[in-house]
């Protein structure tokens, strides 16, 4: 048996302006909070100006467009990003200095990125704006794929549609009785409740007919596990049957680190790649191809020196926004967008200066926790709460112990025959396959990696109860981390459903574990219990 790991409490020396009990401004009687943080005269001007950035520079702009008020008033999922700017506020708590800014930056783009998705969806929407033209250029794609087998193709002459990113993913995170009705109508429908409720409700969409319909065709991914086969069988069926949208499906090895699956993964992206040729009429282009593999290793070199920074005393970019950016930049993204690159280097550097200034977020840092498992949608800003609450760093999450390489950038002969690979090798291990598939290894062994790797003391375990890739690895992940030296904190979820653990019940687990194990009380007490179950 190994010795428990131990941390050494940081203190923070400074004084922080604003609030000194957050906790304060929630009321049971309302569904948003009593009134804005107050984090001292500059910070609260800043976060101020990201407010009426998304009111009226984001949300505003979109809702003067007639065609979207139109889909607002068509789809009832629309109703959920009424709630964005409260949605905000949430990733934002205790914040000061440069984690306020790197979080604004990120998630305000992250948001923008989301409405130009429901723009594009709504110009194209046979229901709504029915642009034919427009519509005939468009690819519909899996949220759970990696677009890596679109980087070669022009980005203003074909278009790619994570149509279920604006009606599910994204909803769900700022409203959080949004998948209920869906989750009811696909169980009513056949659909066993035990699913995973991200590919149920997303399958219920499409049963209650609140879809945007568009495309020239449709790619979709054996991700991430048999609920989400079940789910994209589904939506298939549909647009190829009655929409007459054919659909190409990437059978992606699950096996991903065995090296001889490779060739097999690279064939099937040169697949997808002839499939968008023959409907789409857009062909691929290397310059193109090659000036997005560039960008994706600037992510990458960004991504791997962030989490460098939080491996020291002082990390910055941490908790839900890390993940949620990374999952917009990597999945939805992959180098087409040349804005990402420029946002890449901002947030590093904002990193590195508060990293260098010694900046802290809470009172003091008594433990330092890898989060590993899938995240709930609609309690997903908790890893704040969980550092200002119990004075826990969330220094990275699973889905962001990504791909770590670098891909080949110069257009030379070899290279080209190489990027198949390499867009296949992304594919393979993208955010919601990287550890929920390939083995033993990488699901159970890279957990201890990482703690090591980030200086960890704490596994905070996201147990996803239709999850059974990562609960049937529960009692491994006990007997190690006591091996290791490890504290495994376990907390349940349903992932979408707040009916089968609520948000108190979530933090809850939390709070009994740090009470009764660790026998530690809470930094701030007024953040204990939130009275925020039935908010948005």
């Amino acid at each position: 048996m190994g010795t428990m790991k131990t941390v050494e409490t940081v203190v923070n020396t400074r004084e922080r302006a604003g609030e000194k009990s957050p906790g304060k401004i929630y009321s049971d009687k309302l569904k948003v909070r009593r009134r804005r943080e107050w984090r001292g005269v500059k910070d609260t001007l800043f976060d101020y100006s990201r407010w009426c950035y998304l009111m009226f520079g984001v949300l505003g702009k979109f809702i003067l467009n007639p065609r979207n008020v139109k889909g607002f008033l068509r789809y009832r999922w629309m109703m959920s990003y009424l709630f964005v700017p409260h949605g905000m506020d949430k990733f934002t708590i205790g914040l000061r200095d440069e984690a306020l800014r790197i979080t604004h930056y990120a998630m305000n783009y992250v948001i923008a990125d989301v409405t130009q998705a429901i723009h594009n969806c709504f110009r194209g929407d046979r229901r709504v704006g029915n642009d034919v033209e427009y519509s005939n250029h468009c690819i519909i794609t899996d949220e759970n794929s990696m677009v890596t087998f679109v980087m070669g193709f022009d980005k203003e002459e074909m278009h790619t549609i994570l149509r279920e990113v604006p009606t599910m993913f994204a909803s769900n995170i700022f409203h959080q009785f949004n998948v209920q009705h869906y989750l009811d109508v696909a169980q009513q429908n056949g659909i066993p409740g035990d699913v995973c409720p991200m590919p149920e409700a997303e399958a219920g969409i499409s049963m209650d007919d609140d879809f945007c319909v568009l495309g020239c065709c449709a790619v979709q991914n054996n991700t991430t596990c048999d609920g989400s086969l079940m789910g994209n069988g589904i939506i298939a069926k549909r647009l190829e049957r009655q929409y007459g949208i054919p659909t190409f499906q990437l059978a992606t090895p699950l096996r991903h680190n065995e090296p001889d699956v490779l060739d097999y993964a690279a064939e099937q992206i040169k697949q997808a790649i002839a499939f968008i040729e023959e409907h789409t009429g857009s062909k691929w282009d290397w310059k193109i191809y090659f000036d997005c593999a560039r960008r994706v290793n600037v992510a990458t070199a960004c991504r791997n020196a962030q989490l460098e920074i939080n491996s020291t005393p002082y990390p910055q970019f941490f908790g839900a926004v890390f993940s949620l950016y990374n999952d917009t930049n990597y999945m939805g993204n992959s180098g087409r967008d040349p804005y990402f690159e420029k946002l890449d280097r901002k947030l590093l550097a904002l990193a590195e200066k508060g990293c260098k200034e010694k900046r802290m977020y809470a009172k003091e840092y008594r433990h330092r926790a890898v989060v590993w498992g899938v995240q709930p949608q609609y309690v997903i800003d908790m890893l704040y709460w969980l550092l200002q609450c119990w004075g826990i760093v969330p220094l990275t999450d699973m889905l962001s112990m990504i791909y770590t390489e670098q891909i080949a950038e110069v257009d030379t002969p070899e290279n080209r025959e190489q990027a198949y690979r390499d867009m296949a090798k992304l594919n393979m291990e993208m955010i919601m396959r990287n550890h929920t598939h390939g083995g033993h290894k990488v699901l159970v062994g890279e957990l201890w990696d990482t703690c090591e790797r980030m200086n960890a003391d704490i596994a905070m375990m996201w147990e996803h109860m239709s999850c059974k890739a990562l609960t049937g690895m529960h009692g491994m992940f006990e007997e190690q981390g006591r091996e290791l030296g490890i504290h495994v904190m376990w907390v349940c979820h349903d992932l979408c459903d707040p009916r089968v653990y609520t948000r108190n019940a979530i933090r809850g687990q939390v709070n009994a574990y740090m009470r009764t194990v660790m026998r530690e009380e809470p930094l701030d007490p007024s953040l204990e219990n939130l009275p925020d179950d039935e908010a948005y």
